[in-house]
């Protein structure tokens, strides 16, 4: 099995010479004195040490391992427990934090490059801060000062975790159906009965205390999702000094047995009159939960691009070793008894499908954490408007096309690999068992598909795809004649998204299947396109520079394959599109 090595370089390249964040960064309101490139660059580079020194050898032992549950609790596989407290040490749980409650304040372009070296690195382990920084953005965002007070800076610190309580067996994406219970009591408190599942990180041994945000109903709630509330509830009470109390009644009931991500912890929780506290006020826990739901499901699609990105690392250094066959073209390596197998032209697909759909999604993925950040920071009211009209509309691609790609970058990476990526030794499959849950998880990828053609696409009349296609326009129509090649066919993709989505919003005004039939291959059309945005603007930063850096010529290279290979796919899948619902429902349930 191949070591991991962060990426270092091309996630310089995509901050500061694709997106130049420095610019950004001294225009958003005490920015500049957090952060400039070099500071940037040095966070960076500690991360991927921790990443590739500590974390990442824990990664197939985890797998093998496992968490184990008992009635005394969950404990996570060896080396967890010393490997969390060295990562929590570091300060890296409250990177993005609020500075006044302990956090460091970094912003979303830099932690999302972490995540994903964490989460190359091993994704099992990766899931624990996140759902840590995912609970401290809701309560940051929604929480009384008292509260924020006394539970923010043990969470930011790492000394406590957090864990998200929203799902019931019951009740998946249909959050209105929920049962668990929220009564008042005389003191403010309130307490918390019912049962969640799939709770990542809900028992363990890493930290000392566990903070839950669970999603309940009041007494007088109004029915379906208007009547849910957001409730802080600790694992163990927490005293007026700080210090810790007597165990709240919560428990763990059992932990999944899973495909994949065998050494997170996805526990059953139980609360039995549970003490806890609202957050936000009665019936706004929907409101409240999704503050941070743009933040966890951009994290999930750079789960996607990290899987894609370790197994790629690991397909390239063996198809540079493992000699099969000759070339094609006739021999390479005379001294040897065969040519390395990355000379044939089906190895070479393969690894530039992986290194084009990764580089793409890492330059994506940053693209919407620089909108995250204009949207929180900056002071202009458009601005910042406009940036979250961007976030709302990238998202659901951001979580479901890394993912969907994640998938196919893995799979190829075992494909290389032969028979030898079907086996444990080598890693290959792990990551295709674990990166599956990523298109699963934080909505399914066919619901983050929907959110984007109904919500965001028809239920703005078009108005926010419209402002991410007036971008990319700008930029073609403002590109040099050099950037021709790359430009060209983006606007013809752009074109034909335009024509897509004018059409669906047509078709849908009088059928209200087409957008549920059309979503999925919409949102890839979508996706796609985005990419190709994305690499025209990587071209254009390494155009002219290809002849002193091979980093550059590869770059070059890359974008010509995508732009030659890869883009294409948006011809059959408009065809789909296009096609229409009628074929779904030519059969009755009972001839499936």
């Amino acid at each position: 099995m191949s070591e991991y090595t962060a990426p270092l370089r091309d996630m310089r390249f995509v901050l500061n010479e694709v997106f130049q964040v420095s610019r950004l960064w001294a225009q958003l309101p005490g920015m500049a004195e957090v952060v400039d490139e070099q500071t940037a660059a040095a966070i960076l580079e500690e991360a991927g040490k921790i990443s590739a020194g500590i974390i990442a050898p824990l990664r197939q032992t985890g797998d093998e391992q496992g968490c184990t549950w008992s009635s005394a609790g969950v404990k996570t596989p060896e080396g967890f427990v010393a490997a969390y407290q060295a990562f929590a040490a570091g300060g890296w749980v409250g990177l993005g934090g609020a500075p006044q409650f302990g956090g460091m304040g970094m912003p979303k372009a830099i932690s999302a490059q972490v995540e994903e070296m964490v989460n190359s690195a091993n994704l099992s382990f990766g899931l624990y801060p996140m759902l840590t920084a995912g609970a401290c953005l809701s309560i940051y965002a929604h929480a009384s000062e008292e509260l924020k007070q006394k539970y923010l800076p043990n969470l930011y610190a790492g000394v406590w975790s957090g864990s998200m309580c929203l799902t019931e067996a019951h009740s998946g994406t249909d959050l209105g159906l929920i049962r668990t219970r929220a009564e008042p009591r005389a003191d403010g408190s309130y307490a918390i009965s019912g049962s969640k599942m799939f709770i990542t990180g809900g028992e363990h041994d890493l930290s000392e205390n566990i903070i839950h945000l669970v999603l309940a109903r009041l007494p007088d709630a109004p029915a379906g999702p208007k009547g849910i509330s957001l409730f802080l509830v600790p694992k163990v009470m927490v005293n007026a000094d700080g210090s810790l109390g007597q165990r709240n009644a919560l428990s763990c009931g059992s932990i999944e047995h899973k495909m994949g991500i065998k050494a997170s912890a996805t526990c059953v929780m139980n609360f039995d009159q549970a003490t806890g506290w609202i957050i936000d006020a009665p019936n706004k826990g929907l409101a409240a939960m999704f503050t941070m739901m743009n933040y966890e499901r951009l994290g999930v699609g750079i789960q996607g691009l990290a899987q894609g990105e370790r197994s790629y690392q690991g397909a390239v250094e063996y198809a540079r070793e493992r000699l099969q066959s000759r070339a094609p073209s006739g021999a390479q390596y005379l001294h040897q008894a065969a040519d390395p197998i990355i000379v044939h032209p089906d190895v070479r697909r393969m690894l530039l499908t992986m290194k084009a759909l990764n580089e793409g999604g890492r330059a994506f993925s940053s693209y919407v954490a620089l909108q995250l950040d204009t949207a929180k920071y900056s002071e202009d009211a458009a601005t910042r408007q406009r940036a979250q009209d961007l976030v709302a509309l990238l998202t659901p691609v951001a979580k479901a096309f890394l993912t969907d790609m994640g998938l196919e970058t893995t799979l190829h990476g075992q494909m290389v690999f032969g028979g030898h990526g079907y086996i444990r030794e080598w890693g290959q499959e792990q990551l295709v068992r674990d990166v599956r849950i990523t298109q699963i998880y934080e909505g399914t990828n066919g619901i983050q598909a929907l959110d984007l053609a109904g919500r965001k696409t028809m239920g703005s009349g078009g108005a926010l795809y419209r402002l991410f296609a007036d971008e990319m326009r700008q930029f073609t129509a403002s590109a040099g004649a050099e950037l021709a090649e790359f430009c060209k066919p983006l606007n013809a993709a752009l074109d034909n998204l335009d024509e897509l989505t004018a059409w669906l919003l047509d078709r849908a005004q009088n059928n209200p299947n087409e957008v549920g039939a059309a979503s999925v291959e919409y949102l890839q059309v979508f996706g796609y396109t985005a990419y190709a945005y994305m690499w025209a603007r990587m071209a254009g930063a390494a155009l002219g520079k290809q002849q002193e850096d091979d980093f550059y010529a590869s770059k070059l290279g890359t974008a010509r394959f995508y732009f030659a290979r890869l883009l294409p796919r948006i011809h059959s899948l408009s065809a789909s599109v296009k096609a229409g619902s009628e074929s779904l429902y030519l059969l009755d349930a009972a001839q499936f």
